[in-house]
C-alpha cells in the first residue's frame, strides 16, 4: 500500500435490517455520508448489491472499506443470526464480494463489534485495556475489547451478551431443571421487549414507557428497572469474568439519561470490585461506521 494510498478515505457500510448507510472517514472524522433503506425481503444478493450501489460513488476516494453487519461474522463471511430478518444468510463472504466489487481491501465486522472498536478507539473507551460496548435498542448487542484487542472468536460469536439465560419474567421463556424458565437478556431487556411491556400497561410504545418512568409512573418504573437490573448483572458478571473496567451503553434504550442512571444504581447492589465504570457511548449511531473503517486501517 502506497503512501497516497494510506493517505486516502477509509470507507465504512453499516448494513442494518431498515437501513443499510455508507460514509468516507477522514482521520476519526465522517466527512461524507449517503443511506438507503435495505431491501426487503433482504436476501443476500439483493442486500449486497444494493449497498455496492450505495457505496460506488465513495468508493473511488478510499483506500479501504470497513464493513459492519448484524449476524455472526468470522473470516469475512456471515451467517444470519435473526434469521426473520436477513434470510438466506449462511455462510456468505461478505468481504470478499465487497472488495471484489469496489476493487478494495475489505475487512468485516459484525456491528457490534465494529462499535466497540469505534468507541474504544475513538469514544468513550479511550485510555481502556479493558473495555465494552453494549447496545440496548431493538435487540441488545455486545463488543468486548480485551488487553487492547478486540477480541474475535472463530465461529462468529465473540460477545452475544443478548443470548446469555436470565429468568424469564417477561417472556415465556424455556423449563430448564433446576432453574425454572429462563429466557434470553434481550427477550427481557431491549426495546422491543419494552416495547410489549408497554402496551401491557396502555401505553404506546417503548419510548412512552421509559418517559412515562422517568415521570414518576410507578407502573412504568418497575418495568425499566427490570431492564436496567437485568443490563447491570450481566455488567458485574462480565467485570468478575474479565475484569471490564469501562462499559459504554448505546442503542435508543442505553443511550437515556434514566436508563443509565439506573443501570448505575442496580450496579451498586454488586461487590465493588464487580463495578466498572458505566458510561454513555461518545460515537452515537456512528461508533459501528467509524469502528469498521478503523478495523479495515489496521489491515493496511
Amino acid at each position: 500500500m502506497t503512501r497516497a494510498a494510506l493517505a486516502r478515505p477509509l470507507l465504512a457500510l453499516d448494513i442494518g435490517g431498515t437501513t443499510t448507510r455508507a460514509a468516507l472517514l477522514e482521520g476519526e472524522q465522517i466527512t461524507q455520508r449517503l443511506e438507503a433503506p435495505t431491501p426487503r425481503p433482504a436476501t443476500p444478493d439483493a442486500v449486497l448489491d444494493a449497498a455496492v450501489q450505495l457505496a460506488l460513488p465513495l468508493a473511488a476516494r478510499a483506500s479501504a472499506v470497513g464493513l459492519a453487519c448484524a449476524g455472526a461474522v468470522a473470516g469475512g463471511r456471515v451467517t444470519a443470526t435473526a434469521t426473520h430478518t436477513f434470510p438466506q444468510w449462511v455462510d456468505i463472504p461478505l468481504a470478499e464480494r465487497f472488495g471484489s466489487a469496489l476493487g478494495l481491501p475489505c475487512a468485516a465486522l459484525n456491528d457490534a463489534r465494529a462499535a466497540a472498536w469505534g468507541e474504544y478507539a475513538a469514544g468513550a473507551g479511550r485510555g481502556t485495556s479493558e473495555f465494552m460496548f453494549i447496545t440496548v435498542s431493538t435487540g441488545v448487542g455486545a463488543g468486548l475489547v480485551l488487553g487492547g484487542h478486540l477480541h474475535l472468536a472463530a465461529n462468529g460469536l465473540d460477545a452475544e451478551l443478548g443470548f446469555v439465560s436470565v429468568p424469564a419474567v417477561w417472556d415465556v421463556g424455556m423449563a430448564v431443571a433446576g432453574l425454572g424458565k429462563l429466557s434470553p437478556l434481550e427477550f427481557e431487556t431491549s426495546g422491543t421487549a419494552l416495547n410489549s411491556r408497554a402496551k401491557a400497561h396502555g401505553l404506546a410504545d417503548a419510548r412512552a414507557l421509559c418517559d412515562a418512568a422517568e415521570a414518576g409512573n410507578p407502573d412504568a418504573e418497575q418495568e425499566y428497572m427490570h431492564s436496567a437490573a437485568l443490563i447491570a448483572w450481566k455488567i458485574a458478571d462480565v467485570a468478575a469474568l474479565l475484569g471490564v473496567t469501562r462499559v459504554a451503553l448505546g442503542g435508543s434504550v442505553g443511550l437515556r439519561a434514566g436508563y443509565l442512571a439506573r443501570v448505575q444504581q442496580s450496579l451498586k447492589h454488586f461487590p465493588e470490585r464487580y463495578q466498572p465504570e458505566v458510561v454513555h457511548a461518545a460515537l452515537g449511531a456512528d461508533a459501528g461506521l467509524i469502528g469498521a473503517a478503523l478495523w479495515a486501517e489496521r489491515g493496511l
